[in-house]
């Protein structure tokens, strides 16, 4: 797939090659469409072609699940909601925090970024998420960060964070279905954990 978009933007080259080398130096597809800008101009005369072309083709994919999780309630369409979250945050390389906001139904109203942070760490106020879903008269949340690590395993902050929101959701009888963490490497649930 990679060697067929590299052949449209640049024919002088091998692409199949090429493909190879950006795949070996990015380890992966996702890999090379997360990559920076400037690390793609050194590897691919291509470079910023490039990116805009697989930045175009990520977000295709992303609504593309994005569609497929919303069709249903989402606690009944629990691996379409996985497989959204992991398309739009497995590869990004600094932390997101979005939120998952859900009508009486868990039919998705809205899925918000609430914190773009560094590559270790999203500052989240559990005041904020909790004055979003009363505006958007939301009745459940799902909580959604990545680990830009790869690693998915919950730090002690995320565990306390979601604790905080928790409970400022119960204040207001809006439910807390999970708290998913995206990593290369797969994804965990705070519910499955016991964590929630």
């Amino acid at each position: 797939m990679l060697a067929l978009i590299l052949e449209r933007m640049d024919p002088e080259t091998d692409p199949a090659r090429l493909a190879a080398a950006l795949l070996e130096r990015f380890g992966s597809l996702g890999g090379v469409a997360g990559a920076a800008p400037g690390e793609l101009a050194q590897a691919s005369s291509a470079g910023s072609a490039l990116r805009a072309e697989l930045t175009l083709l990520r977000e295709f994919a992303v609504r593309l699940a994005r569609a497929e999780a919303s069709r249903r309630p989402v606690i009944t369409s629990w691996t379409a909601l996985v497989a959204y979250v992991r398309a739009a945050l497995a590869h990004e390389p600094r932390e997101q925090f979005r939120t998952l906001f859900l009508d009486r139904r868990n039919i998705l109203l809205r899925d918000e970024m609430t914190a773009d942070g560094t590559v270790d760490h999203a500052p989240v106020y559990p005041r904020e998420v909790i004055r979003r879903a009363l505006e958007l008269s939301a009745s459940a949340l799902i909580l959604v960060h990545n680990h830009p690590s790869g690693d998915p395993t919950p730090s002690q902050a995320d565990i306390q964070m979601t604790r905080q929101i928790v409970e400022a959701a119960r204040v207001f009888n809006l439910q807390v279905h999970d708290h998913l963490v995206v990593g290369r490497e797969g994804t965990a649930s705070f519910k499955a954990l016991g964590l929630i």
